[in-house]
């Protein structure tokens, strides 16, 4: 995934660190000859190791100008890995906000830039974890079925991704039924009925045009009567330009009350993702899953998601069977950005 941009990042600290390299080398040549630097200092030094005294390594200011240099490149080297535009610069502002003015051996210098990019990332990712088998559980309690709704980006891999949540489901001993809430793209109910067929799930569905609201409350009606612990609802793909369907959305977040909203987003999706995810902020995000993470040789589209949403990644899909879903690593993602 990231290995990209590790190996970017990695050659511009590395570049960083031997521009300092040839800097004290000409300030060196600029004082005086080595060789009589030496001599004079031979002694001292010669004194120092055997008094097993630590010898002083040259300091350096990290001064604005210098950290100005290194964050743009880093930056740069963001954008070129689909990070967003917006979510890059305020990791690389927060970086120079906590370095500026400090005084350092040269020699650490990649090594506190890169700590620092690292905590700023971490600290996006600083987020309460949900679990959808806790939100079953609690309802379960309640002696309700649980309200699962997805919605995302058109083409986005939402009706799949919400398959594969199901196959995860049923896996783990739950009942499940599926609400056909798209009832405005053609061929949108015989794709979720093929994979109900696969499952073995029931699918609540009414006629195309209908509202997708209702679609919803039959289907949870449906369930309370037959002991289904879940259901999961599939819901019209979306333009994040596409007011009237957002409206419609949010219309069905207030009449159903959903217990878990879960956003799809694609993680080839780039810069593009800001704008979706804002959008569909509107109607309220609990979640997010990553379709296509497999494809995707960059991988920022993680770290853009959570800077806008703030809320947790919760699975990543890998492939395009129901087994490929895979719950989100956020140590594994850093160790993949700027290791350990």
């Amino acid at each position: 995934m990231l290995k990209r941009l590790k190996q970017r990042l990695e050659s511009i600290l590395k570049g960083v660190e031997e521009e300092l390299e040839e800097r004290e080398a000409e300030a060196l040549t600029t004082e005086e000859k080595p060789e009589k630097k030496e001599e004079e200092e031979g002694g001292k030094r010669e004194k120092a190791k055997k008094e097993g005294k630590r010898i002083p390594i040259l300091q350096i200011e990290l001064t604005e100008s210098l950290l100005d240099n290194v964050l743009w490149q880093i930056e740069l080297a963001m954008l070129e890995n689909n990070v967003a535009e917006e979510a890059a610069s305020h990791i690389c502002e927060s970086v120079k906000e906590k370095l500026a003015d400090r005084v350092v051996s040269r020699r650490d210098v990649g090594k506190l830039v890169k700590d620092a990019v690292r905590e700023e990332i971490e600290r996006l990712f600083e987020l309460q974890e949900i679990c959808i088998e806790d939100v079953i559980e609690k309802k379960k309690k309640e002696g309700k079925p649980a309200l699962i709704l997805f919605f995302g980006f058109n083409g986005a891999g939402k009706t799949t991704t919400m398959a594969k949540i199901a196959y995860m489901l049923l896996k783990k001993g739950y009942s499940v039924v599926f609400a056909a809430a798209d009832t405005f793209r053609a061929a949108s109910i015989e794709q979720l009925e093929e994979h109900a067929r696969n499952l073995n799930i029931k699918v609540i569905k009414h006629r195309y045009g209908s509202d997708p609201a209702a679609v919803i409350f039959d289907a949870m009606k449906y369930a309370e009567s037959k002991n289904i612990d879940v259901v999961l609802a599939d819901t019209a793909g979306r333009s994040h330009a596409d007011k009237n369907l957002l409206e419609e959305l949010k219309k069905i977040v207030r009449v159903n009350k959903p217990d878990l909203r879960i956003l799809v987003l694609e993680a080839i999706a780039g810069n593009d993702i800001i704008e979706q995810a804002r959008r569909f902020e509107e109607a309220g995000v609990d979640g997010v899953i990553l379709t296509k993470w497999d494809v995707d040789e960059k991988g920022g589209a993680a770290i853009s998601a959570v800077y806008v949403l703030q809320k947790p990644i919760l699975f990543v899909g890998t492939g395009q069977s129901y087994e490929d879903l895979e719950h989100f690593d956020k140590e594994k993602l850093l160790h993949e950005i700027v290791g350990r």
